[in-house]
């Protein structure tokens, strides 16, 4: 089961609509025009254009699932107390004095440039449950680096 927000869960459906709609059926058109090129047993435009078709339908098996399976997280039911699953979180590198700010989400919804984080990640990990004030010490694969809590909300 994946927890998300109604907008990630909105965006993903989304997604596997224009899946489905649009980038399907270019798969089949594509596998079709090589086709039509001729001898199949060496054709590698056949060949790529199936292979591709097959990392689309899993995609959008994949992405089927994780809707099945999603509960949506009613954020008014949340508290801005401690760290949790779609909370926005402020805090500064206590070794750099560097600020930033961290959305924690689920996997499907991670986008860093977003400044969303996935809940699986070791800082998401090491912030789960602090509360401002607190310095979280967390393991990274450079080293261990201690952020601390200034700020939760959730949005």
């Amino acid at each position: 089961m994946a927890y998300m927000s109604q907008e990630g869960y909105d965006k993903l459906v989304a997604e596997l609509k224009r899946l489905e709609s649009i980038e399907r059926p270019k798969a089949s058109a594509a596998i079709a025009e090589a086709r039509d090129k001729g001898d199949l047993s060496e054709n590698s435009e056949y060949d790529a254009a199936k292979e591709a078709q097959a990392h689309l339908e899993d995609k959008i098996n994949r992405m089927k699932t994780t809707i099945a399976e999603a509960k949506i997280v009613d954020t008014s039911r949340l508290s801005a107390d401690a760290v949790q699953i779609l909370s926005t979180v402020e805090m500064t590198n206590m070794g750099n004095k560097a600020k930033m700010t961290y959305t924690i989400v689920s996997e499907s919804e991670a986008n860093l440039k977003e400044g969303k984080i996935s809940i699986k990640t070791p800082i998401a990990q090491g912030l789960l449950n602090k509360k401002v004030g607190d310095v979280a010490e967390i393991k990274i694969p450079s080293g261990t680096i201690k952020l601390r809590i200034d700020k939760i909300t959730i949005e």
